[in-house]
């Protein structure tokens, strides 16, 4: 199918070929016979280079100049057409040039409030809707993208079967502090913070199955790891033990790494990614430590220099401090499994003969990114997760769905999930989840 406008990055298909490009205008430089244009598309960043004698011999005198003038003219994002030729630049870091031999404005652009020069956060938050065509704004949408596309194509090639979790519910699959209220028609109703109870009645009826959206949690925490709306894949499988799920996890976060690196380089380049880093966290083994080695290495290590963490008890979970020194320790993405029953969810299976420690993992990333995963062996024992709910001090009629699960066949299963902006933090080397996403709610935005 022949394309009547050719994207930005598929010029190089087109060397020494006149092409015409629908795009906007990023930035506009030159002097006397001579225009440089920075012009973008969403698929790359591009320059075209107008030269007057050109037009004057193409248009003649009048047309020429007027239609060169026209291009000295242009404003920030004004929207154009534009014909030229293709051309190989190697000085370019993307390899190619456009030779224009014609213009036309589409849509004119007044006054652009986001400039060149350095703007506060508040003010490129306030207008999220014009700061996505930037060209960092633009690279962290395509690292999401590709790791999206990544995460449909693991799961597919390993057996999953796409299972779609409500997003309105009348029960928390944990701390039910954390979730958003809304009115159901006269009953109380919660947004969803995660898929997985639903998923594990998805699993005793298809097996492995995953899902992928939009999931809340209403803590009211400022820090750059959080959102109150985020996106989570959720997987479940059943018939495998704790390890195996690690040994999935692992390849499932190494798969979206290599994806990225296979998708968007150009993104991990405009973001100036060490992507040396990003291999070796494919060509090696992820560690795996317990809750309890962790604990012992933290204080063990309390006093170094690099110890930016405060002293922390067994029995106490990690803050952010602890789960950064920890991964930074190790070098690797890190798994910390076995963590005391007391802080974990009501669902999680005991460790065989140590009833204090469950079986679960939460995968932190190295460089200070923090868990991306969570994950666990679920309880399959009807009798142990009734008096695990009751404990937490939960509704056993909310679950009554979700006991049933454990009468008519119950098999071991476990599960996991991810947080995609965390994984799009990590990947692309950026340090606020706020960038991750396109239109982030946090504590104090729900604008735009």
């Amino acid at each position: 199918m022949s394309k009547k406008y050719i994207s930005i990055i598929d010029v190089k298909d087109h060397v020494g070929q006149e092409i015409t490009i629908g795009a906007w205008v990023a930035n506009k430089s030159g002097k006397g016979k001579i225009a440089f244009l920075q012009l973008r598309d969403g698929t790359a960043f591009f320059q075209a280079v107008a030269f007057k004698p050109n037009f004057i011999e193409k248009f003649g005198e009048e047309e020429g100049l007027a239609k060169f003038d026209t291009i000295k003219k242009l404003s920030q994002e004004t929207s154009v057409l534009v014909k030229g030729i293709v051309k190989e630049d190697e000085r370019s870091k993307f390899g190619y040039e456009l030779d224009v031999t014609d213009l036309e404005v589409i849509g004119e652009s007044t006054d652009y409030p986001i400039t060149p020069k350095e703007h506060g956060t508040d003010f490129l938050m306030d207008h999220r809707h014009l700061w996505l065509r930037s060209r960092k704004q633009m690279a962290m949408m395509q690292i999401r993208n590709a790791l999206i596309y990544a995460s449909y194509e693991f799961f597919d090639q390993n057996g999953f079967i796409k299972f779609d979790s409500p997003i309105l519910s009348g029960n928390a699959a944990e701390n039910t502090t954390e979730l958003f209220e809304t009115d159901y028609f006269g009953n109380p109703a919660f947004l969803s913070q995660s898929g997985q109870l639903y998923l594990e009645a998805g699993a005793m009826a298809l097996g492995r199955v995953f899902d992928f959206g939009p999931v809340f949690r209403a803590e009211k925490s400022k820090t750059r790891r959080h959102l109150t709306e985020f996106w989570m894949m959720d997987a479940e499988y059943p018939f495998v033990t704790h390890d195996e799920s690690l040994d999935l996890q692992e390849a499932y976060v190494k798969a979206l790494i290599q994806g990225v690196l296979d998708r968007a380089p150009q993104a991990l380049d405009i973001l100036e990614r060490n992507t040396d880093l990003l291999k070796t966290y494919l060509e090696q083994p992820f560690k795996r430590v317990s809750y309890d080695e962790a604990i012992d290495l933290l204080q063990e290590h309390e006093n170094d220099e690099d110890a930016d963490y405060e002293h922390i008890e067994r029995g106490e979970d990690f803050g952010s401090p602890h789960e950064t020194w920890i991964s930074n320790y190790f070098g690797l993405p890190t798994f910390i499994v076995n963590y005391p029953a007391s802080f974990k969810a009501f669902y999680m299976k005991p460790v065989p003969g140590n009833e204090d420690r469950v079986l679960c993992a939460d995968l932190l990333a190295p460089e200070g990114y923090g868990e991306i995963i969570g994950g666990s062996e679920r309880e399959t024992d009807y009798d142990k997760l009734l008096e695990k709910i009751k404990e937490n001090g939960l509704d056993p009629k909310d679950y009554d769905w979700y006991l049933q699960l454990r009468q008519y066949g119950s098999v071991p299963h476990a599960g996991f999930g991810l947080g995609l902006e965390r994984m799009v933090t990590f990947v692309a080397g950026t340090k606020h989840i706020r960038e991750a996403i396109p239109f982030p709610r946090m504590l104090h935005r729900i604008k735009p």
